[in-house]
């Protein structure tokens, strides 16, 4: 993403704001300005005051939790055109996770105060809102899912699935290291590389490189993620 693009290009390409006015986009843009964090980074932590709601210019945030043990679960994983925090935002609580910037990033700040007065003051970003959060929920509800009624095969496979939907082909290169991701599907990392060498044994996917997935068999595939597995994988 070029350095000089402003927070309202930023916004403009955010799915969240999408649908409204110019008017409105231009009032949610005066209050934001750009924040950038290095590779590594916190953004904030559990417990901290909410700063406002974010949104991903360029770069990878991952949010998550820490058990009381120290054991680490990835939520989510925010990318360019995604917000997070709205809730903490909206609803004035404090911070609910970690986020770290897993690379160079740029974000949107959207300081909490102004944020709330301009919900208050337009319908429209309201529904805006309303919108977001129900994509979360239903976001959370497919982890959910996937957690308790799929093997781990079948979170993989599914997760691969999501991930060629988002990037609009059969070719697409994971958001993050593969022990985040293990995190985030409640795998271990192990797990995770013996599940991804059966995939590519069963020529399914092919993996040009460590950070990249091609899948070969999209059907196929997604009856691995239904449960129905290939005869290679007795």
């Amino acid at each position: 993403m070029p350095s000089e693009m402003s927070a309202l290009d930023i916004l403009s390409r955010c799915r969240f704001f999408r649908g409204l006015s110019n008017e409105s986009l231009r009032k949610i843009g005066a209050m934001a300005r750009v924040v950038r964090y290095e590779k590594g980074r916190m953004l904030f932590r559990q417990g901290d005051d909410c700063p406002g709601t974010f949104v991903v210019g360029s770069g990878v945030v991952r949010i998550y939790k820490i058990a009381a043990n120290g054991k680490e679960h990835v939520l989510h994983f925010a990318s360019p055109g995604m917000t997070f925090l709205e809730v903490a935002s909206i609803g004035r609580f404090e911070c609910p996770a970690y986020a770290q910037a897993l690379e160079d990033t740029v974000c949107v700040l959207l300081p909490q105060q102004p944020f709330v007065r301009a919900l208050e003051a337009d319908h429209g970003l309201c529904l805006q809102l309303m919108s977001s959060m129900a994509g979360w929920v239903k976001q959370l509800t497919g982890l959910l899912e996937d957690i308790v009624l799929r093997d781990a095969i079948g979170r993989v496979a599914q997760y691969l699935l999501r991930g060629r939907g988002a990037g609009g082909g059969a070719d697409f290169k994971l958001p993050t290291l593969k022990k985040e991701l293990a995190s985030h599907l409640n795998l271990t990392s192990e797990t995770l590389s013996r599940t991804l060498r059966r995939l590519v044994e069963c020529r399914l996917i092919e993996l040009p490189d460590p950070q990249h997935i091609r899948i070969v068999d999209a059907h196929a595939l997604s009856e691995v993620a239904d449960g129905i597995l290939p005869q290679e994988f007795e």
